[in-house]
């Protein structure tokens, strides 16, 4: 998938992240609680992560939160991905890099993959969205995509952002934007975007480091039950 478009980093991989987080297994069982919540028990989907590399990013990549935010989105993959992984696309002015979390290879992996993308830049979510897109089409999966894509600011250029959103909709693939901070505006339009799918969802998060596990499950899979749904009456789930 994303690693054969990119390559996939041979960097040594940092300590991991600080044991007082939940680990993976206990991830994946809550992760398991709130799809059941929400009427998702037993569905399933190839799960991608985004991540935004902007410059203001910089203090969550820091203290760990993003490698945890990686770990969150593994325990996700394992109670509903297809195969148990997580592509996970870097964005900054451009697509920076890519890698893949599984349960062998996760501790560290977002500091590692990061360490070495270099300078940060801005917020171009359409290369990020064009990128998941072109990897989902020359995937082999039957399987929906559920996509969790954090960022801190709106996009470089909203127009561009709208139309490749736009453009998704008649793909099997569901957008679970979640907003860290207070510059989210973009974010809460996007479920008023033309087309008779709603293939997007948002969740604010407007401090990551208050965030629990819980929330964090029940805020990103709320909309995608609903999603499913209309998917599969409208013909655009394969």
């Amino acid at each position: 998938m994303l690693n054969k478009l990119f390559g996939r980093s041979q960097a040594p991989a940092p300590a991991a992240a600080p044991a007082a987080r939940t680990s993976v297994p206990d991830l994946t069982k809550r992760a398991a609680i709130s799809l059941t919540k929400h009427g998702l028990s037993g569905r399933e989907a190839a799960v991608y992560l985004v991540l935004d590399r902007s410059g203001s990013m910089r203090p969550f990549y820091k203290d760990g939160t993003m490698q945890y935010l990686g770990e969150r989105a593994l325990g996700l993959s394992r109670a509903l991905d297809d195969d148990g992984r997580v592509q996970t696309v870097f964005f900054s002015s451009a697509v920076d890099g890519t890698s893949e979390l599984d349960l062998d290879n996760y501790a560290g992996r977002i500091d590692a993959a990061h360490a070495q993308l270099g300078h940060m830049g801005t917020t171009n979510y359409q290369a990020a969205i064009q990128a998941v897109i072109d990897d989902y089409q020359t995937s082999k999966t039957s399987a929906p995509a559920f996509v969790l894509f954090q960022t801190d600011g709106g996009p470089d250029n909203q127009r561009t952002a709208e139309e490749a959103l736009i453009a998704a909709k008649k793909l099997p693939i569901f957008w679970s934007f979640v907003g860290f901070g207070n510059r989210v505006d973009f974010l809460r339009t996007v479920d008023d975007l033309p087309g008779t799918i709603d293939n997007t969802g948002f969740f604010h998060v407007p401090d990551p480091h208050a965030l629990s596990d819980d929330a964090l499950y029940d805020g990103i899979t709320a909309q995608f039950g609903p999603y499913l749904t209309d998917a599969a009456a409208q013909g655009i789930l394969r």
